[in-house]
Formats: structure tokens, C-alpha cells, sequence
């Protein structure tokens, strides 16, 4: 309750002083495993890029964050915006326990109880949506087109700007690179879109 009601009361200034409250949408690298052929996002980076993100969202005006919950980039979001005080909807691709395995728990850094706690937040406040998908590249290509989808609709309702992190390496993989997939639709529908760096 605490949370819900800072996140009013921060709405509400925003909304008397004449400033716009803004829904940020979060993609990026996941934590590089062990034996990466190149670093995109080393573990040891963990705790700079946590702040750089924090310091983007303590900045401005923030309403919501959306975002998966993957290793990485995901999960240093949500943890930031909730130490904030700022609503988190949460977009899975497939199931809760098969996400987990597959990308959360099988990269370095300990990231197991951080999902459950942010996860079961989401689902208490109704903010957790899972996708009906199969595994495989498309189901995160579309959780990506989901979290742009949620967050258009929230903006919508609060006539927030919308600003979409991208926190990565600044290098598109090719055509496979989902994070750059993400960029470019993040783009296509209007959405303010600032970098931070994983390296």
C-alpha cells in the first residue's frame, strides 16, 4: 500500500506542476554465461548498471515500468523501479517455472530469489501477464511486442510520454538480436528511446 500510494501521490505533483508522467519500457542483454565469446553484459557490471538504471527512472516522473524478467537487464529494472516506489508489470513469454529455468537461474549471478520476489509482487498486484506461448525465439519476440503493447495502453490511460531503455551493448547481433528488435519497434511506435550501457 505504501508503494501504491507514493506512486499517487508522485502522479498527482506531476500532473499539478504541468509535467507529463512517463511509462518507461524496459529490453536488454542478459547476463553473459560464463564462456561468452564476447562481452555484452559481464556480471561484474551488475551493480554500475543497476545505478545508471536507477538514476534514469529517479530522474523523471515515472508511472510504471514494464518489462520481462530475465537475468540481466530486466531484473536490475524492476529491483530499481521498486525501491523507487514505482509500479512494475511484468510480461513473461511462456510459464512462470519454465522461464525461471531457461532465463533467469541458467546465467551466473545468483538471480533466482530476485525473480520470485519481483514475479510474486506482480501476480499479488495483478500486474504479472503471462503470454500463452511456445518455447523459441518468436516467444520473446513477441513478449517484446507485448511489453510495447502494455505499455502503449498505460500511457494511454495516464497521457504519459513513453520512453523505452535500452540496456545493452550498443552492438546489434544481426537480424537474431532481439534487443535491437525491440529498438526498432520501440521506434516504429513512437517511443522516446535512450541507450545505457552495458559495457
Amino acid at each position: 500500500m505504501h508503494n501504491e500510494y507514493k506512486i499517487r501521490v508522485w502522479d498527482r505533483i506531476a500532473v499539478q506542476s504541468g509535467a507529463a508522467t512517463e511509462v518507461v519500457a524496459v529490453a536488454g542483454r542478459r547476463i553473459d554465461p560464463p564462456d561468452a565469446a564476447f562481452e555484452r553484459f559481464p556480471l561484474h557490471h551488475r551493480d554500475r548498471v543497476r545505478q545508471a538504471i536507477a538514476s534514469v527512472l529517479a530522474a523523471r516522473p515515472v508511472s510504471a515500468v514494464v518489462s520481462s524478467a530475465a537475468c540481466g537487464a530486466d531484473l536490475l529494472a524492476l529491483e530499481a523501479a521498486r525501491d523507487l516506489g514505482i509500479r512494475r508489470r511484468v510480461i513473461l513469454p511462456f510459464a512462470v517455472d519454465r522461464f525461471r529455468a531457461t532465463s533467469v537461474i541458467d546465467r551466473p549471478g545468483n538471480w533466482g530469489p530476485l525473480f520470485d520476489v519481483l514475479v510474486a509482487d506482480a501476480a499479488e498486484r495483478g500486474d504479472l501477464l503471462v503470454l500463452a506461448a511456445d518455447d523459441g525465439e518468436e516467444a520473446f519476440a513477441r513478449a517484446n511486442l507485448a511489453i510495447l503493447a502494455e505499455g502503449d495502453a498505460l500511457a494511454v490511460a495516464a497521457n504519459a510520454v513513453k520512453r523505452a531503455l535500452i540496456v545493452w551493448d550498443g552492438a546489434s547481433r544481426g537480424r537474431e538480436d532481439l534487443t535491437d528488435q525491440f529498438r526498432a519497434a520501440a521506434i516504429a511506435r513512437g517511443w522516446v528511446v535512450d541507450d545505457v550501457p552495458t559495457q
